[in-house]
């Protein structure tokens, strides 16, 4: 990183050389103004009026416009006599608690990095002082021609300096609250406290501009000839009757938000229904294997009646049996049931053949 300016912070009688360096960048995407016609730039050149002609910049000097329209001119030697601190000093005026810092008047942030290797202890020393007393300090200092408010601070192992605005240059908000006189209820701010919670907090490192990245996406497509891609329509937003079904309704869409993105499901028990237990393919083939069929449960609807009636039949018997038999044994008694069937019946009759009377 380059430095901008160099200088020197200056408390007491100690002096620390540094360079100050931007601490920030802008990432926003910029565009040039072109004729709609043939693309062509559009350029402002510097005209003077009276004369109604380009100057160049060694023409160019600064002014005062006073209230009546009239011009002042302000020249570099006049500037040269204004009692400004020295336009290479940081020179701190207080150090104070952080919270005494108003954060309307923070603006541009600079990194000030040590000038060099005899810097290195007052650099250091001044750091570990701010962190100690969890203190900031309030410094004034001249850059770009005109002095300024400055507020000194640790971030990691590095110093860093805020350019502040001046006390007077902060508006007060007189007429920015509303007017009315509004009745808030304590169960309006349980919910509101709800929503809060269940919002939660978030990591600043994991936002991100979503504008810049959908302009860059247009931008990549005209290039290449295609479509720039559509936006989803927002959805219809409804008008906000009742605040009350406001915030319930928000605070339930929360939670269900928060729910679904971390992967957390409600699991809820059936009632009326045991788990059912776990069996093996192979267990259930031995214990069937082991025991005679005779000695088994059946555990369909037929065999419970039977049991209830005690029905003697043997060919009930059989049939059950024969349900529960492995393949082989079914076979079998299937064989001399047929058999034992055939055996006990008897033949038929022959029925005599009647002659025809002529």
């Amino acid at each position: 990183m380059r430095s901008i300016w160099n200088g020197a912070i200056s408390f007491g009688l100690v002096t620390i050389p540094v360079k100050l360096v931007n601490a920030t960048e802008n990432h926003a995407i910029s565009f040039r103004q072109i004729h709609t016609e043939d693309s062509g730039r559009i350029r402002y050149r510097k005209v003077c009026e009276l004369e109604d002609r380009e100057v160049s910049q060694a023409e160019i000097g600064k002014a005062y416009e006073d209230a009546d329209g009239s011009m002042i001119p302000i020249t570099d030697e006049d500037l040269s006599h204004l009692p400004i601190p020295a336009a290479r000093t940081i020179e701190i005026v207080a150090f104070v608690p952080v919270d005494r810092i108003d954060p309307l008047q923070m603006g541009a942030a600079y990194y000030l990095a040590a000038g060099g290797t005899p810097a290195a202890k007052p650099y250091t020393l001044l750091r570990e002082a701010l962190k100690r007393g969890n203190k900031v300090a309030v410094a004034k200092y001249a850059l770009r021609g005109r002095e300024r408010l400055g507020m000194l601070r640790v971030v990691g192992d590095a110093i860093v300096m805020h350019g502040l605005l001046w006390p007077d240059e902060v508006r007060a908000p007189e007429g920015i609250a509303p007017d009315a006189d509004v009745t808030i209820r304590d169960k309006e701010l349980d919910l509101a406290d709800a929503l809060m919670d269940t919002l939660g907090e978030v990591d600043l490192k994991d936002l991100h501009d979503e504008y810049r990245e959908a302009l860059e996406e247009v931008i990549a497509a005209k290039a290449a000839g295609e479509a720039p891609p559509e936006a989803p329509a927002p959805a219809a937003g409804g008008k906000v009757l009742d605040l009350m079904a406001a915030l319930e309704n928000s605070v339930r869409a929360a939670r269900e938000s928060r729910g679904a993105a971390t992967g957390e499901a409600e699991v809820r028990p059936l009632r009326g229904r045991a788990a059912p237990k776990e069996t093996g393919g192979k267990k259930t083939t031995k214990a069937t294997a082991g025991k005679p069929a005779t000695a088994r449960k059946s555990t369909s609807g037929a065999g419970e009646g039977a049991k209830k009636t005690a029905a003697p039949a043997k060919s009930t018997a059989r049939k059950t049996t024969t349900a529960r038999s492995t393949p082989k044994d079914t076979a079998k008694d299937t064989a001399t049931s047929t058999a034992k069937d055939t055996a006990k019946k008897p033949a038929p009759k022959k029925t005599p053949s009647r002659k025809r009377s002529a």
